[in-house]
């Protein structure tokens, strides 16, 4: 059984002043136990030995914005995680960047329940419950969308005029992290487990 995990956060602050945002909620889905989870910011401690224990961390985006914002949280270096930024392989294969809303629409025909200004509002609002829905829900599109480009080697965007073009993608688990049996080997620093 697959020990992936699927990652977004939202946050907080003004997205010209990266260094300055903050966390509100973690939302993640385990392949291991089928589970959704989402932490605030101050459950944190109870995600890293989670974060540790993954093969790999997948997310939309999450090399440039997901995991430094993370990363300032944790002990160690979380961007040494053995981790799939779909948005990366996107953006390699076609040279563009597309949002995740636009892919999943046109691949699968869901959509986002909402957008990360949404999710300032609410927080300011006190709704955390509202987020965390949300967030998981934004988890559940990374994750489908995840499965029918591994499965199918392509994903979908729409273009200008409403056609649907495919883009080619591989999702796989790079060699290099997987032993003969396929499991991962990994090398990751174990910093909030007893050793």
């Amino acid at each position: 059984m697959s020990k992936e995990i699927v990652l977004d956060i939202e946050t907080i602050g003004d997205i010209r002043e990266f260094d300055k945002l903050e966390v509100t909620v973690v939302s993640i889905y385990e392949y291991e136990t089928d589970k959704y989870t989402s932490f605030e910011k101050h459950e944190l401690g109870q995600l890293w030995p989670i974060l540790e224990k993954a093969e790999r961390i997948i997310g939309f985006n999450s090399e440039h914005f997901d995991m430094p914002i993370l990363d300032k949280y944790y002990a160690g270096n979380l961007m040494s995680f053995p981790q799939l930024d779909m948005l990366k392989v996107v953006k390699d294969m076609s040279g563009k960047r597309y949002k995740l809303n636009d892919l999943a629409k046109a691949t699968l025909q869901i959509e986002k329940s909402a957008d990360g200004l949404q999710a300032m509002e609410w927080f300011k609002e006190g709704k955390l419950d509202e987020i965390k829905k949300y967030c998981e829900q934004d988890v559940k599109v990374t994750k489908e969308l995840y499965e029918y480009g591994k499965k199918n080697k392509m994903i979908y965007f729409p273009t200008l005029t409403g056609e649907i073009q495919p883009i080619g993608v591989d999702f796989d688990m790079p060699v290099a992290f997987a032993n003969a049996k396929g499991q991962v080997t990994g090398n990751n620093i174990n910093l909030t487990l007893p050793l």
